[in-house]
């Protein structure tokens, strides 16, 4: 049984480490602020659960595991409101976003379809 628990913290805790290095990668390759934010708040959700998670099943304390369980519960719920939050008002404040047709960073004009390796 003990064998039992590591392997599944270990899982959950690695996923977890996994989900917060895909989430940091799809914040400096995504191209615009949505899809930046996005990333961050899909994935650092998860990837927190996770940890937790796996937390929960390394430590056998009744106090400790409740705690671990109102953080993540706080976690699930805060994280996707301010995520809300934060695209509604830069929404608000005048801030589109990227989509075909626009010109992107380096002043040329995007497509649906293009394919920048045949350029």
């Amino acid at each position: 049984m003990d064998t039992l628990l590591n392997l599944a913290s270990s899982f959950c805790l690695l996923l977890g480490s996994f989900l917060c290095l895909s989430g940091g990668v799809g914040i400096l390759r995504f191209p615009d602020f949505y899809t930046r934010m996005h990333a961050a708040g899909v994935s650092d959700t998860l990837a927190a659960a996770m940890i937790l998670i796996g937390l929960m099943l390394q430590i056998p304390e009744t106090l400790v595991i409740i705690k671990l369980i109102i953080i993540l519960l706080m976690t699930l719920f805060i994280s996707p409101s301010a995520s809300h939050a934060l695209g509604r008002a830069a929404l608000l404040n005048g801030l589109t976003p990227v989509v075909a047709g626009d010109k992107n960073h380096a002043g040329q004009t995007t497509e649906v379809g293009d394919n920048p390796s045949k350029s």
